[in-house]
């Protein structure tokens, strides 16, 4: 086998093998004249990309040495690695649809999953759990372990790559279940054994999401020697911090805090300030990243570049109402003592609670996703809207929808600046994740709405922020969604357009490149994606899906095959 440093020499060589043979180069497929970003960030040069099986052949001026079985002429268009989506929550929607629509119609060809929970590993109640909470899309649970479950993606077919971290609570209900208490030094071995297993079969870390139950229960003491597992695996810790709201800082500190005891590479999920009261405190966050990475801690972040999130309406009520589950949580919205305290509690800022009914107000939440047909008609509508219409007030109507849907309710939830949105993009240390599903505008996923993101993340920070706004140049951007989340993750020969890497590959119109998804009419495809590659087989030609599935489970750097 060729090794990488003969690959990257192989241009320069061309002309003197030509003097002695005329026997040009067989590719597979050949990438011409495109206006090369390789994802380092650095100027981007016009060359051609010879592809060969599922890695990079060569790149630079290839000429008649080299012939492909199949060409692309990419002049006047850029070619970049294949972005990764760092926050996705493609597992279902993967399951039902392969295709991974609205992502890989922006260029994304890895969806990193696991957020605080991930598929596995699950025991036999869990897998009960799991079976009774799906929505709209069922299936079949027939994996345990969370490689398992990415093996068994890879099985059915996707057309882009599948990773994910071990969601910290995943191991907690596992050997705890839903109380809301520290684990004995028993169970945290166990919970640190769960880790370990997990680690060795790929997972890319150890992710936590602190503002909900049962992540929410989790210490400090019991975050920290979770991620100290996954350092030890060469994982990283990243983490939804346990308020973005009223104690955002103080949050903060705890995950700088955990990234220093830990010795993991630790980032913070979709980093925002929560609310417009607490705005202001963005600069201060900012300063103490800033601060943490001068004295050598490795810290990112990442963010979507909207000022709405998404999230169920568990987030409008207070972790104590759903300790023990869904099943306890429904139970107790049934008891008028406990809603009277809800009703009092969600009109308060929140006390050890992150309030998204107080920081966005019941006119500033927009339902998406409700699972029973007879509540369907409700889709987009606000909060508020749903209160007066039904003569409740609007506290009252959050907990009579999770009662009648039987589902914590999809909604999103108006709480960001735009002005703050370009400030963070500026930031050299945050990369991109859309924290959405991978969708389509057809078959079960009509059955309710989705936040713009799901279709448009990528698409709008190449169009608006470089093209239009000019925050950033169009080869940094290309960096913070291939190079710099391949290097925080550690992904072997991911995230670079480099002779021997994976043919991940993104040839789009820099000039037309743009999202097209709306709050109003969020199902529309983003625009301005050519072609796309996936361990070098196309599943985007001339704008359109192939049909290919060459998808692969992408492990981590502890993985023990």
């Amino acid at each position: 086998m060729r090794s990488t440093a003969f690959l990257s020499l192989l241009p320069l060589l061309l002309p003197l093998i030509g003097s002695c043979s005329r026997e040009q180069v067989k590719a597979d497929t050949i990438i011409r004249g495109g206006t090369v970003y390789d994802g380092t960030g650095g100027e981007p040069v016009v060359a051609d990309i010879a592809l060969r099986g599922d890695s990079i052949l060569a790149i630079g001026q290839l000429g008649d040495s080299y012939k492909g079985a199949r060409e692309i002429d990419a002049t006047g268009l850029a070619v970049s690695p294949g972005f990764i989506n760092v926050i996705s929550w493609a597992q279902d929607a993967l399951i039902a649809d392969g295709r991974s629509q609205s992502d890989l119609r922006q260029g994304v060809t890895l969806e990193v999953m696991g957020e605080g929970e991930s598929m596995g590993p699950l025991n036999e109640k869990m897998k009960q759990e799991k079976l009774e909470r799906q929505g709209d899309i069922r299936y079949d649970i027939e994996w345990s372990t969370l490689g398992q479950f990415l093996e068994y993606l890879e099985r059915r077919g996707v057309s882009t790559n599948v990773a994910s971290f071990l969601g910290a609570a995943t191991p907690r209900v596992n050997v705890i279940g839903y109380e809301n208490r520290p684990p004995t030094p028993d169970e945290l071995e166990r919970m640190k054994e769960i880790t370990a297993r997990a680690m060795a079969e790929g997972a890319l870390g150890v992710a936590s999401a602190l503002i909900y139950m049962p992540g929410s229960y989790s210490t400090t003491e019991e975050l920290t020697a979770l991620a100290s597992v996954s350092a030890q695996y060469g994982g990283i810790y990243i983490s939804h911090i346990r308020s973005e709201g009223n104690r955002f800082l103080e949050a903060l500190d705890e995950f700088l805090e955990i990234a220093r005891r830990s010795g993991a590479r630790s980032e913070i999920y979709h980093f925002k300030a929560a609310g417009q009261v607490n705005w202001d405190k963005l600069e201060q966050a900012i300063a103490k990243v800033e601060a943490a990475r001068a004295e050598g801690l490795p810290v990112t972040a990442d963010i979507y570049p909207y000022t709405a999130a998404e999230t169920g309406l568990y987030a409008v009520m207070p972790t104590w109402v759903q300790e023990g589950g869904f099943e306890a949580w429904v139970e107790r919205l049934q008891d008028p003592k406990v809603r009277e305290r809800l009703r009092r509690e969600m009109n308060e800022p929140g006390e050890g609670w992150e309030n998204f009914f107080y920081l966005a107000g019941a006119e500033n939440i927009k339902l998406v996703g409700l699972k029973n047909d007879s509540l369907k008609a409700l889709t987009g509508m606000s909060l508020a809207e749903v209160a007066a219409r039904n003569g409740t007030n609007p506290a009252e109507t959050s907990m009579d929808l999770v009662l009648r849907d039987g589902s914590r309710v999809s909604a999103v939830f108006f709480l960001m600046s735009e002005e703050q949105v370009r400030r963070k993009i500026s930031l050299s240390w945050v990369c991109i994740g859309s924290d959405a599903e991978s969708s389509a505008p057809e078959g079960v996923f009509l059955k309710a709405s989705a936040h713009p993101r799901a279709y448009g993340t990528f698409a709008r920070v190449l169009g608006k922020y470089v093209r239009e706004e000019k925050i950033i140049s169009l080869a940094e951007a290309v960096h913070r969604m291939s190079g710099l989340p391949a290097t925080t993750l550690r992904l072997e020969r991911r995230g670079f357009l480099k002779p021997g890497y994976f043919a991940d590959i993104v040839v789009f119109d820099p000039q037309t490149i743009s999202d097209r998804s709306t709050y109003e009419q969020p199902m529309q495809y983003a625009t301005g994606v050519k072609h796309v590659l996936v361990n070098g087989t196309p599943v985007i030609r001339d704008g359109e899906h192939t049909g290919a599935k060459p998808g692969r489970f992408v492990r981590g750097p502890g993985y023990k095959g």
